[in-house]
C-alpha cells in the first residue's frame, strides 16, 4: 500500500511544501544542527522532509505545518516516534524552601 503523501490528492500538496521549506529552512527539526541542502542520497546528512507527527499515527500527509526539515539519519532514528516533553506539561515549581541557604539570617542584627 502506498502513502498517502506519494499519491491522489496529498501528492502535489506535498511536493509544493516540501520544494518551499528545502528553499527556506536549513535547520534539522530534530537534531537543531545545519542542514546542507546540496547533499545527496545516500549521504547520511542529506536533507529529507520529515512528519513532525507520522502519517501511520493520525499525522497530516502534506500539510505544511506537519512537515520539517531533517537529516537522513535523524529522519530514520526518530522513524514514527511521537515525542512528549513532559518538562512542558508539569513544570517544576521552586518555591523558596526548597533552595540552598547561604546565609545564617538566625545571627543577623539589623
Amino acid at each position: 500500500m502506498t502513502r498517502a503523501d506519494r499519491q491522489g490528492p496529498h501528492r502535489v500538496a506535498y511536493d509544493k511544501n516540501r520544494k518551499k521549506i528545502l528553499m527556506t529552512q536549513n535547520v534539522c527539526g530534530i537534531c537543531g544542527k545545519p542542514v546542507d541542502v546540496k547533499l545527496k542520497p545516500p549521504n547520511p546528512l542529506a536533507p529529507t522532509i520529515d512528519h513532525i507527527i507520522a502519517i501511520s499515527k493520525g499525522g497530516h500527509p502534506s500539510s505544511i505545518d506537519n512537515l520539517q526539515l531533517a537529516h537522513a539519519t535523524c529522519n530514520r532514528q526518530k522513524s514514527d516516534k511521537l515525542f512528549n516533553n513532559k518538562e512542558k506539561a508539569n513544570p517544576k515549581i521552586i518555591g523558596n524552601r526548597n533552595l540552598p541557604h547561604s546565609v545564617d539570617w538566625t545571627t543577623y542584627k539589623a
